[in-house]
């Protein structure tokens, strides 16, 4: 009844208060996120967006800054005032996205499928519109509505490899980064987009070729290009002949910018080939063939001596060999030509803690946690900690990485249980109170850990005829395996009234661990 009541009070409350007018648009629309929720949520996201994707694209800064300029000329025009951001992320998937409250990327992988700065433009245009719509930050809302959670303050968390690992709200930028947009959506973005090149001096033309260029790669069925910017930005003929419309209506002069492109996205090209080499090590150790992905890094290296990731991989493969010394080797080069991506510094410190070095393991670890929260990471800092007789902080890193669904989520999922069942089995083991057949109290005990236990002792609390408080305790004899239950008699009944039921409480009292379990 309470629940009923609480999404009726929350109905009303979106009714009365929740609307907003899109300052895109001029429509009036569901507004449960506050503009300084979107502001928060994006700056808070946008450090691991980025970290997740590959890091930004720290060789060229020049690119960097000139993509920043021409995000900045549109952002100018917009009809939404934001603190807009623009990076160029090092991935070689072609892929573009914005995070509520203006935070946006476009991956180098992008940059060289496009022919001038009038379509990035186009691109950047696109996903301002995105944020200062609030696409986004609608999303979000649907998913508030569905969970029937409209009255909490703030939003609750729900790629790539990297994005895999990710815990605690670093997992909410995978799902914002990811977000499929509706069919309206993407035809506003486009529609409002090109009225922002044309303000800023761009022939919005340009994003008629650039939807005609994307559906040609999307019959294609490129793999990166599904995987990237169509994903969650399908292109479609309807999305170009909407294009086509839109251009009528607005003034047909305005510069494409062909040539100035070409110079500022010349050292991407020159390298292009490098990042294959690149791209395809990565598949290659994914594999296992290790040889040919230590010869695909060394290739890439030479295209590209300044690419922190192509010692990365090298490291990798070291590491995957137990060459310590030499992983370390490899990693220390690609820290010092990229020092702001988590990645190397994690598998530095899983390389120092093999060599024995635990300060310097610690330390690298901890940095790559304040970059990217990883399961990989805090699984690691979490068994250093209870190496050294650390109990509490080893279960807060457990228990952080255990919210990652990894390999090493499962494994400090799996440590945290163990440590923390001796001193909270009702935390762990769960129970259901029943009646069977002849209308006795029987005890469902359940074991939803990943690990078995044994000697599990509940005791059951519970009121006579006469309202006297009563307890009784009982013993779980077999070994409850995990994901399994067993019924525990109680001996309390014949009970005429189900309802009484409600009145008993169980509480579990002890659960031991099966060892070499």
């Amino acid at each position: 009844m309470m629940r009923k009541l609480f999404i009726l009070f929350a109905l009303c409350s979106i009714t009365l208060y929740g609307c907003a007018v899109n300052q895109v648009t001029g429509k009036r629309q569901l507004g449960l996120v506050s503009e300084s929720q979107e502001l928060k949520i994006g700056s808070q996201q946008y450090v691991p967006s980025r970290q997740m994707q590959g890091g930004d694209y720290v060789i060229d800064p020049e690119l960097t800054k000139y993509v920043s300029e021409v995000g900045q000329k549109l952002a100018a025009v917009s009809d939404r005032k934001l603190p807009y951001e623009f990076v160029v992320i090092n991935n070689s998937v072609p892929n573009a996205w914005a995070l509520p409250g203006g935070k946006i990327a476009v991956n180098r992988g992008l940059l060289i499928e496009l022919n001038s700065e009038a379509e990035l433009a186009a691109v950047l245009g696109h996903e301002i519109v995105h944020a200062a719509a609030r696409h986004g930050a609608q999303g979000m809302e649907r998913g508030i509505m569905l969970q029937g959670a409209v009255a909490l303050a703030g939003i609750a968390s729900q790629g790539t490899s990297y994005a895999n690992l990710a815990v605690q709200g670093a997992q909410t930028a995978a799902g914002l980064i990811s977000q499929k947009y509706g069919r309206n959506a993407e035809k506003e973005s486009d529609l409002y987009g090109m009225k922002y090149m044309s303000r800023a001096g761009y022939d919005p033309r340009a994003a008629i070729s650039l939807q005609e260029t994307f559906v040609r790669l999307s019959k294609g069925k490129e793999t990166d290009w599904l995987s990237g910017l169509f994903s969650s930005h399908p292109p479609s003929k309807e999305r170009v002949d909407a294009n086509r419309v839109t251009a009528k209506t607005l003034p047909e002069s305005g510069e494409l910018g062909t040539q100035r492109y070409k110079d500022k996205i010349a050292h991407l090209i020159q390298t292009k080939d490098a990042y294959d080499a690149l791209d395809k090590g990565d598949k290659a150790l994914s594999e296992g063939k290790t040889q040919e992905a230590l010869a695909l890094a060394q290739q890439a290296i030479l295209g590209e001596p300044k690419e922190g990731h192509s010692h990365a991989l090298i490291g990798d493969v070291y590491m995957k060999q137990q060459q310590y010394q030499n992983a370390l080797t490899s990693y220390n080069k690609a820290v010092a030509l990229n020092s702001e991506f988590f990645y190397f510094y994690a598998q530095r410190g899983l390389t120092k803690q093999k060599l024995g070095d635990q300060q310097g393991a610690r330390g690298d670890l901890e940095r790559s946690t304040k970059l990217l929260p990883t399961a990989t990471a805090l699984n690691a800092l979490g068994n250093m900690s209870l190496a050294q007789g650390n109990r509490q902080k080893a279960l807060g890193y457990f228990r952080d990485a255990a919210t990652s669904n990894s390999e090493p989520g499962r494994q400090a999922a799996q440590s945290f249980v163990r440590l923390d069942m001796r001193g909270n089995p009702n935390n762990h083991i769960r129970t259901r109170v029943n009646l069977n057949k002849k209308r006795f109290v029987v005890i469902t005990v359940s074991n939803p850990t990943p690990i078995p236990v044994r000697d599990v002792k509940i005791k059951i609390r519970y009121p006579d005829a006469q309202g006297k408080a009563l307890e009784i305790v009982k013993d779980v004899s077999n070994i409850l395996s995990s994901g399994k239950s067993t019924t525990v008699e109680t001996g309390i009944g014949p009970v005429e009234d189900p309802m009484t039921l409600r009145y008993m409480r169980v509480i579990v009292l002890k659960a031991n661990v099966v060892e070499n379990s």
